[in-house]
């Protein structure tokens, strides 16, 4: 059994960086993963919207394939993603939109019009933050931040994460997070020397947020390297923290479904089972 921290926490992000998997080799893989017995952990296919041209011949099986769609050329995209995958045998989880330089909220919201799949609006880091998500907050919508990629530059640093999961936390504002995460726990990437967010920390975060905890202290727990402590500290949180966290931060986007899974085994969360299955 799936423990409940770690149901579609899993966004399957193969096609993007530093993954890149084929497009042909990734429908299928997903199919695969959704069908282990570790597939509870596992959310939906993430593409972008340029890939919805090639996806039809991809699409033969008994079940809609899960989606959510990227857009990040933003508001426009955005809208026309949704209409090209209402045309297409998918199931459409979400449509996750960038903002463009220089545009505030009242615009970004005009040029998109109403959408009728879950919106991810992935909020600028920089002075507009506050108001994206207090647009987002009162249209009804998600957040989606982003923690990492290709340079240092793009890893917010813990005091920088822990100040936008405390306003969306504060806003009650469902999240995702993207990129850059690729471990359970915070730590450094040898090869790069990249400092880079773990996904539980995140979790941890956003349950310190609910509990009224200041940035201060999100920022310690962003900041957490300790592994096994992390770990106890997640398999310690309780149904009722662990529902309400998991309401919050729905989930993040990996290139691979295989190494969290083996992670979250090594260190305790899964059973030995599905480290078995998914290597």
């Amino acid at each position: 059994m799936i423990p409940a921290f770690a149901r579609g926490l899993c966004d399957d992000a193969a096609v993007f960086p530093p993954g890149l998997a084929p497009l042909t080799e990734a429908v299928p893989a997903h199919r695969a993963h959704r069908s282990a017995p570790y597939g509870e952990v596992v959310g939906p296919l993430v593409l972008p919207a340029s890939a919805l041209d090639d996806l039809p011949p991809l699409l033969d099986g008994p079940d809609p394939i899960a989606l959510s769609v990227t857009a990040p050329g933003g508001p426009c995209e955005a809208a026309k993603a949704v209409a090209k995958a209402a045309d297409l045998p998918v199931d459409l989880r979400g449509v996750e939109a960038a903002v463009p330089a220089g545009m505030g909220p009242e615009e970004f919201f005009r040029v998109l019009g109403p959408v009728d799949v879950p919106l991810y609006v992935e909020v600028p880091r920089d002075e507009r933050r506050p108001a994206m998500i207090a647009a987002i907050a009162a249209r009804g919508h998600r957040a989606k931040f982003r923690t990492g990629g290709v340079k240092a530059s793009m890893y917010p640093p813990p005091e920088e994460l822990a100040a936008a999961i405390k306003a969306v936390v504060d806003a009650r504002v469902p999240f995702k997070a993207t990129a850059g995460l690729h471990h359970a726990v915070r730590t450094t990437d040898p090869e790069t020397g990249f400092h880079q967010h773990g996904f539980l920390n995140l979790l941890l975060a956003t349950d310190a947020a609910l509990n009224g905890r200041p940035v201060a202290d999100l920022v310690a727990v962003l900041a957490d390297r300790d592994a096994p402590a992390v770990a106890d500290r997640v398999a310690d949180l309780g149904d009722a923290r662990t529902a309400a966290a998991r309401a919050l931060f729905l989930s993040f986007g990996t290139c691979s479904i295989t190494e969290p899974v083996a992670e979250l085994t090594d260190l305790g969360l899964l059973r030995p089972v599905f480290q078995e299955t998914s290597r």
